[in-house]
C-alpha cells in the first residue's frame, strides 16, 4: 500500500517537511522529528525555572548549608577515625599475637571507638563554625568571605579556649588559615578582585 506523502503533509499545515516528508517545526532537533511529537522543541530546551517566595534568595543561605556541613563533617570524622582505628587495631593486635574472634573483637573496638571520637570532635567544630557563620550573617546582613574568616577564627579560639591562652591563639590561627584556604579554593577570583580593587 502506497501513502500519498503530499496528502499526509496537508494534515499538518503549520509544520515544515523534512527529507522523510514528516512535519516538524523549524529548528527542531532530529530526535523530535516525528508526527507523534508535534510540539515546539524550543519549549523543551529552556533552562529550568523555579518559583521562589517573594523576597527570598535564589541560592541557599548559610543556615541551610549548615545542616549539610555538620552532617558531612560527622561522616568525614567517622571515616577518618575508623580508618585510623583499623590501622592501629591491625598493628596492635598483630603485636599482641591475637587471632580469630579475639582479634576481630579488638578490631571492632578500635574502629568504633576511634570513629566515634573523631566524628564527635569534627562534628563539634562544624557546629561551632556553622553557629558563628549564621550569627555573623544575620548580624551583618550579608554572607561573604569575611563571615567565613571570622567564623573560622572564632571557632579555633573557642575550641581550644580550655587549654590556655597560647593554645587558644594557636587554634584561632589554625582556624583563620583553614578558612582562608577555603575562601581561596571556593571563591578565589572574587577574593583577587576584592584585593585588586582595595589596592587602588
Amino acid at each position: 500500500m502506497d501513502y500519498d506523502r503530499q496528502g499526509f503533509s496537508n494534515l499538518f499545515p503549520s509544520g515544515t517537511e523534512n527529507t522523510y516528508g514528516l512535519p516538524v517545526f523549524p529548528g527542531a532537533i532530529p530526535a523530535l522529528s516525528s508526527p507523534y511529537l508535534n510540539i515546539d522543541p524550543s519549549a523543551l530546551q529552556e533552562a529550568p525555572q523555579y518559583i521562589f517566595p517573594e523576597g527570598a534568595s535564589k541560592q541557599r543561605g548559610r543556615f541551610e548549608l549548615a545542616f549539610s556541613q555538620i552532617g558531612g563533617s560527622v561522616m568525614l570524622g567517622a571515616l577518618v577515625g575508623g580508618t585510623t582505628g583499623m590501622y592501629s587495631g591491625l598493628r596492635d593486635t598483630s603485636i599482641a599475637g591475637l587471632t580469630g574472634s579475639a582479634r576481630r573483637t579488638q578490631l571492632l573496638n578500635y574502629v568504633s571507638k576511634r570513629g566515634a571520637t573523631y566524628a564527635n570532635g569534627i562534628g563539634v567544630i562544624a557546629v561551632m563554625y556553622s553557629t558563628f557563620g549564621v550569627i555573623l550573617s544575620k548580624l551583618r546582613g550579608v554572607d561573604d568571605e569575611l563571615n567565613t574568616l571570622a567564623a573560622g577564627t572564632a571557632t579555633g579560639l573557642l575550641y581550644k579556649s580550655t587549654s590556655g591562652l597560647r593554645a587558644s591563639g594557636l587554634g584561632g590561627t589554625a582556624g583563620l588559615a583553614i578558612s582562608a584556604a577555603y575562601c581561596l579554593l571556593t571563591s578565589g577570583e572574587r577574593v583577587k578582585q576584592m584585593m585588586g580593587t582595595s589596592s587602588y
